[in-house]
């Protein structure tokens, strides 16, 4: 799938031509430089290598500069390779977000936001307790039962338990592009997408 890589700005809403208030993100996607075109006599498959958002010569290694050099280009903080575009393209091509039309369908990949170590209640949407009265004054929001008795006299795999939430890989499949402003690069989809303010964002169609 062709796509680009993006950064995630924030939410806001817009109304549609009926009225109706939509919820919406805005990604500023691109332009993305292409760094490296993989070849099925070089590399085995083909596909073109993406960066996007300069990064400082002072904060990249000698192989960074070199590989950006070769393309022409500045040091880029974020590489991803995407397969599937209709066109060919050369080192130093640059694509934009007018990549994307509205109307389309979008897959947004990103990292969701970190969330700390957190109970079942949070994490596993577990009920607590539930009352107040017979005799329980301090297990509100604790897990209970994690097992039988001495058969089978361990705790099976997978069991619901607190632990560390968020900060996984998540993609949000079929939103709908609202707008697409080239001059500011600014991409709008309807619903939200995963991860904080200014995280990148993979933008697939």
């Amino acid at each position: 799938m062709s796509g680009l890589i993006g950064k995630k700005i924030g939410m806001t809403s817009i109304f549609d031509e009926n009225g109706k208030n939509i919820p919406c993100t805005v990604i500023e996607a691109g332009p993305c430089i292409v760094t490296q075109v993989r070849t099925e006599e070089v590399d085995g498959y083909g596909a073109v290598q993406l960066g996007f958002d300069d990064a400082t010569e002072k904060s990249a290694t000698k192989a960074d500069l070199g590989h950006a050099k070769k393309a022409g280009t500045s040091v880029k903080r974020k590489i991803v390779e995407f397969q599937g575009f209709d066109k060919e393209y050369n080192l130093g091509d640059a694509i934009t977000v007018e990549h994307f039309t509205e109307g389309e369908f979008v897959d947004v990949s990103g990292t969701s936001k970190g969330k700390g170590f957190q109970g079942v209640v949070k994490r596993h949407g577990f009920g607590g307790v539930g009352q107040a009265t017979h005799g329980q004054h301090n297990r509100l929001r604790a897990p209970g039962s994690i097992g039988a008795a001495s058969y089978p006299a361990r705790v099976f795999k997978g069991m619901r338990m607190a632990g560390r939430m968020g900060g996984d890989s998540v993609k949000i499949q079929n939103l709908r592009v609202l707008k697409v402003v080239a001059e500011k690069n600014l991409l709008v989809v309807k619903g939200c997408v995963p991860g904080h303010k200014n995280a990148y964002v993979i933008i697939r169609k």
